[in-house]
């Protein structure tokens, strides 16, 4: 399956380069797991980092940012079959599991619950 992993990315970094790069390598962590059972992991900024760079974006935020951040995520749920949301408050990760769940796709709240990861 191709399993969205949504978790904290900006959330809780007052936008600190460091912080969010922090965030990104955390969800970052079951990718291999998923991976090893058959999986395709697939996290959004994966997807938007480098569409926003590509657009010249140069201020996390900025109107760019966020005209491209969240629709890429709800465009990624087009074609995910799984959601893995990893703790942590992040409104774009519970819009992430919102979505999936409206379209009726699984959403587990921890690696050990995803099919073939216990």
């Amino acid at each position: 399956m191709l399993i969205l992993i949504a978790g904290p990315y900006r959330s809780g970094t007052g936008d600190d380069p460091e912080k969010m790069a922090a965030n990104l390598k955390r969800l970052e962590e079951p990718s291999h797991a998923l991976f090893a059972a058959g999986h395709v992991p697939m996290i959004g900024e994966w997807v938007a980092l480098p569409i926003w760079h590509a657009a010249g974006g140069k201020s996390v935020g900025d109107a760019l940012y966020e005209e491209i951040f969240h629709p890429v995520a709800g465009r990624l749920l087009q074609l995910c079959e799984g959601v893995l949301r990893l703790p942590g408050d992040s409104k774009g990760a519970d819009n992430d599991v919102r979505i999936a769940r409206e379209r009726g796709i699984p959403v587990w709240h921890r690696l050990e619950d995803v099919p073939g990861c216990g």
